[in-house]
């Protein structure tokens, strides 16, 4: 397992993170922990109600929505953080393509984290009302 300063690492190049402190990062990287994946894992399914968030570290994964695929996942993206917002079934399945390493943050230390960087809170919106603007595009055209 990798310590806390090559977290801290791999947070500064997450785009959510983008713009916070070194503290801030370490306040990030002491709420959740590292896991390896290997290729053919799922790591959300969709439908099932999810607790969990994930920020690609390594390897690559595929998300599928309805069985199609949707979007590719690379280090430094994140999925997951819906369901530690609403509680609600996942939106959508993601699966391991490419053995590699997540970072997962629960509920608890999440909120924890938003209620210490209400920085990140703003972050957040921004992050996931461009989710939803890339939604309507495809719906749009």
């Amino acid at each position: 397992m990798a310590n806390r300063g090559v977290y801290v690492e791999h947070l500064r190049r997450v785009q959510l993170f983008a713009g916070l402190s070194t503290k801030e990062l370490e306040r990030i990287a002491a709420a959740g922990s590292e896991i390896d994946v290997k290729a053919g894992t799922v790591l959300v399914t969709q439908g099932h109600v999810g607790h969990d968030a994930f920020i690609v570290l390594s390897g690559s994964f595929v998300v599928r929505r309805n069985g199609l695929e949707v979007a590719q996942l690379a280090a430094g993206e994140f999925v997951g953080e819906l369901a530690l917002l609403d509680d609600q079934p996942r939106s959508a399945t993601v699966e391991c393509t490419a053995d590699g390493s997540v970072f997962v943050i629960g509920p608890r230390n999440f909120r924890a984290v938003f209620d210490d960087l209400p920085a990140l809170t703003h972050k957040l919106l921004a992050a996931l009302a461009g989710r939803i603007r890339d939604l309507d595009r495809g719906f749009l055209g």
